[in-house]
């Protein structure tokens, strides 16, 4: 949409709506066009998705999900990753999208703030499974569509979610993982256009799961790999969807974002330039919104070399839509009561970090709240928004300004605006190795101790597989 589009809320009916470009990119990708550097970005994700998965596995609200998909049990069409058995492919998706994004692990795109293979990948297995088998190629194909649909629509969208009261993860992840599904059951352009339909239907995903620490932040996702992998199979059916999706006068640009999205960001080189090779991938399983605060505070440990008992406080400048989602209310970030909680708050993983040197998964679990040296140093820790970094930043993950004051009068500052992971400030091979590693020994039953060499190198040749049964053995 135009500026002048955005600005008064007109629509330009003379261009067919954007579901149509998005329908034809979804069904025509092909592996094999597809650039090495591409190809290789989209196994990133993919092997960060299925790492996420196995320690999620373990997370809360997961034995719920997957004890409620055992329980309905049903056609068996799809896997269900680290416990294991056949299920309708639905129920599969959204048990393994909820263990993806359950410890908050997985990418994020920084300037469109969300994740997006968390609902690609997993809705992609579960309709591949269910048309029978598909191949690594394919499913390489599958997962592209999806996560460029995700980060296209992320970056297009110009209101912030603290604004929309939108997680733009679910609630753009419905397309996304929709592009995938489609393209894993093999669905033709016009078939595909139907399915985005049908999805519309079912577009969600709230912010206030996250200000209530509801266990729902984690299950959102899931919800849009479940209802695309049902929408797909309704537009094989041969069932209509809304056709004006985005673009008509109740489409989606209207309805959920108030035209304050400029669809030309999804159609310019649709197919040919991809946003996916922007996507950051987390080495501390929390909100990303955090992590600049948390490698700036690393470096300041570094240099300082001194013990918490020395810190008279740690301040930490972010921008308004940061502070919003990681800083307030003051009282709870403070004072984390939750697991969800922890991973929204800034003093909290700040705190942590200097403690221990890091954050890890351990960081996050009842035991991890129960530390005492943390917790006090938390009460120290003291956000606020930096007018000026707001100015340039906000639409972003916020950058960190963090201020260390010893009592002893000491002062040592540092800045962060590209945390660890960013295609700026990417992590080694070693460390998604080690994070790899580290994940399977989280999952939620026994796993092989070679599962995490196994789960890296059988995604390595995932173009050359002739089927993926051979990695779903791997997760389960």
């Amino acid at each position: 949409m135009t500026p002048a589009a955005m600005a008064t809320g007109t629509v330009q009916a003379a261009t067919p709506d954007l579901v149509v470009d998005l329908s034809r990119f979804a069904a025509t990708i092909d592996a094999a066009r597809l650039d090495a550097a591409v190809v290789e970005a989209v196994k990133t994700n993919i092997l960060d998705t299925l790492s996420c998965a196995l320690a999620g596995s373990s997370a809360k609200a997961i034995a719920e999900v997957t004890g409620l998909v055992q329980e309905w049990g049903g056609a068996g069409q799809a896997d269900m990753f680290v416990f294991g058995g056949k299920f309708p492919a639905h129920h599969a998706a959204w048990a393994n999208s909820g263990m993806s994004h359950a410890r908050d692990y997985d990418d994020t795109h920084d300037a469109a703030v969300l994740h997006a293979g968390v609902s690609a990948v997993p809705a992609a297995i579960a309709a591949g499974q269910l048309r029978g088998g598909i191949s690594g190629a394919d499913l390489i194909a599958a997962v592209t569509a999806g996560i460029e649909t995700t980060c296209r629509l992320g970056i297009a969208t110009k209101l912030d979610l603290i604004e929309s009261g939108f997680i733009y993860t679910s609630l753009l992840g419905y397309f996304g993982a929709t592009a995938a599904a489609g393209r894993a059951l093999g669905l033709t352009e016009n078939e595909m256009l139907n399915a985005f339909g049908i999805i519309y239907s079912s577009v969600a995903g709230n912010h206030q799961v996250t200000r209530d620490a509801s266990l729902m932040k984690r299950l959102q996702p899931g919800l849009a790999a479940q209802a695309a992998v049902i929408a797909v199979q309704l537009a094989r059916k041969g069932i209509r969807g809304a056709q004006g999706v985005f673009e008509g006068a109740d489409g989606f640009f209207r309805v959920y974002l108030h035209n304050h999205v400029d669809a030309s960001e999804v159609r310019k080189d649709l197919g040919t330039r991809f946003e996916l090779l922007n996507l950051s991938y987390k080495p501390y399983p929390c909100c990303r919104d955090v992590h600049t605060a948390v490698d700036a505070v690393l470096q300041v440990r570094a240099k300082a070399q001194r013990p918490a008992a020395d810190i008279e406080s740690i301040r930490v400048g972010v921008t308004a839509p940061g502070y919003q989602m990681v800083c307030a209310p003051e009282q709870v970030r403070l004072a984390p009561r939750t697991i969800v909680e922890a991973q929204f708050s800034i003093p909290y993983t700040v705190a942590a970090a200097w403690i221990d040197g890091g954050l890890g998964i351990g960081h996050f679990s009842d035991e991890g709240l129960r530390r005492t040296d943390i917790l006090e140093l938390t009460k120290r820790v003291r956000p606020y928004v930096d007018v000026e970094m707001d100015r340039e930043w906000s639409r972003v993950v916020t950058p960190a300004a963090v201020t260390v004051q010893f009592r002893d009068g000491q002062t040592i500052e540092a800045r962060v605006d590209y945390p660890k992971g960013h295609p700026r400030n990417p992590m080694t091979a070693a460390e998604f190795q080690a994070k790899t590693t580290d994940c399977a020994t989280f999952a939620a039953k026994p796993m092989p101790a070679d599962t995490a060499a196994r789960l890296i190198a059988m995604v390595g040749r995932l173009e050359s597989l002739p089927d993926i049964s051979e990695l779903l053995g791997v997760m389960s």
